[in-house]
């Protein structure tokens, strides 16, 4: 079978080598004669897997011990409103930068469960760039300050993060977790749903700084509070356990791969190989976001007119390519170049645009 040249904004490809090792331990997960979603949570073989992935993460990412890292279920979207819940006191406010939709869905949570208000945005330039460090601003003794560290419909990313003091760093790294070296000492709280880089959905994971946790916020509901997880070591409930074991085998690939600084190569590498496309096409191809700012996750570009760019996605379908569509806030197209999508299919996708370009160059006004 040939595989889809997958450029998905997620859920998204995953390794093969992932996917022929959960099928080669389908049907008999470490000798237990069952499968991994037959597995009780409270089984000795499922908790192996759970606390590999656990371990797996931390050393990866370098995670101290002043972190707990847990497993949980509900998307970003559900951790826009737990953070807020369990971060966010009566007499503080937070502070989010608004660098695209997920930021602003993120914000728009906030202030339904307290003071929440605008650090900096650039919504007022459709989110083509990320706003400078000396533009953001927020009070001394907010409750936090939130970030979204890759922006997917709109291919922009964060390349420096802002130095917060004393004020919790809060970040969403859904779309580029695990995909470059980042100091995880500079933030109080990082959440990233897993179907991008780390797995299929279904499992979120959230690292956050122990001191944050408190056990006296009984008003919340007992699944909104990050202390019922944290004390059973998400376990608290049923968790999902497939997911969470594909989770595992990404973490076990990207150790095999030299780990995130050799992942982190190969992605600035794929991201080099469309970018120059784009740049030498003269204007035939035109990026979304500002050099600058550019995703190296998530490339964003439209073609000269909608005639040409719905001519593309469709000549793309039929070599084989999948989930080039842009977003509707921005048209165009979409090639989204998680840790899991091979250098050799970037090449070919630059290799199609560049045939398209030469093909229509003279009909592209």
């Amino acid at each position: 079978m040939k595989r889809a040249y997958n450029f998905n904004a997620g859920p998204a490809a995953l390794p093969q080598a992932v996917l022929e090792k959960a099928n080669s331990e389908w049907l008999n997960i470490n000798n237990s004669g069952m499968s991994v979603m037959e597995l009780s949570h409270r089984s000795k073989e499922y908790d192996a897997i759970h606390n590999k992935a656990k371990t797996l993460l931390k050393e990866l990412m370098g995670i101290s011990d002043e972190y707990e890292v847990l497993f949980l279920q509900g998307g970003a979207s559900l951790q826009f409103s737990m953070i807020p819940m369990n971060l966010l006191s009566d007499h503080q406010t937070a502070a989010y930068v608004l660098t695209g939709a997920w930021s602003d869905k993120a914000f728009k949570e906030a202030k339904k469960l307290g003071k929440a208000v605008v650090a900096a945005s650039t919504k007022e330039d459709n989110y083509t760039h990320i706003p400078s460090l000396d533009s953001i601003n927020y009070e001394h003794d907010a409750a936090y300050l939130h970030i979204t560290t890759n922006n997917t419909i709109y291919g922009t990313e964060w390349k420096e993060y802002p130095e917060t003091g004393n004020v919790p760093l809060v970040a969403d790294m859904s779309s580029d977790i695990l995909s470059t070296v980042i100091d995880v000492n500079k933030f109080s709280v990082i959440y990233a749903g897993a179907q991008k880089n780390l797995g299929p959905s279904g499992v979120t994971v959230v690292i956050i700084k122990k001191d944050l946790i408190s056990d006296e916020l009984t008003h919340l509901p007992t699944m909104l509070q990050y202390a019922t997880h944290a004390n059973s070591n998400s376990l608290y409930n049923t968790p999902p356990t497939l997911a969470i074991y594909l989770l595992s085998l990404v973490l076990e690939w990207a150790k095999e791969q030299g780990g995130v600084a050799e992942i982190e190569k190969i992605n600035t590498k794929k991201a080099n190989i469309i970018y120059n496309v784009i740049d030498e096409s003269e204007g035939f191809y035109k990026g979304h976001a500002q050099k600058d700012s550019r995703s190296h996750m998530n490339i964003t570009f439209t073609l000269p007119n909608d005639e040409l760019s719905k001519k593309f996605l469709e000549q793309a379908k039929e070599e084989g390519f999948v989930g080039l569509n842009g977003h509707r806030s921005v048209g165009g197209c979409r090639a989204s170049i998680y840790n899991a999508v091979p250098v050799e299919h970037c090449e070919a996708l630059a290799s199609f645009m560049k045939k398209f370009q030469e093909a229509n160059i003279l009909v592209q006004k």
